[in-house]
């Protein structure tokens, strides 16, 4: 089974063709998108990076976590779950 990894602290300049090819060398990437600004297309320094199995996920956590990558010491992890959005109120909309 897949597993996703959020990757940290990315430099502004790296692009998903270089953040794929350095997960490559841990394990089959299943897929690889950094997050960017919606009005300006501007990286927001994150990404995701998806990997064929939870054994290449480890071996890439253990092989990047706190490593050099475009100048920046990138912090890798599992990603956690998204949470769900669809109440924009926010935690105290229900009061008056």
């Amino acid at each position: 089974m897949a597993t996703k990894l959020y990757v940290g602290k990315l430099s502004y300049d790296t692009s998903e063709d270089e953040l794929k090819k350095a997960f490559e060398a841990h394990g089959t990437v299943v897929s690889c998108q950094i997050i960017k600004d919606r009005d300006s297309g501007q990286s927001k320094g994150f990404a995701f990076v998806e990997m064929e199995s939870e054994s290449a996920a480890q071996a890439a956590i253990e092989a990047m976590n706190e490593k050099d990558l475009g100048g920046r010491t990138i912090i890798v992890n599992i990603a956690k779950p998204r949470e769900d959005r669809s109440d924009s109120r926010g935690a105290f909309g229900n009061r008056r």
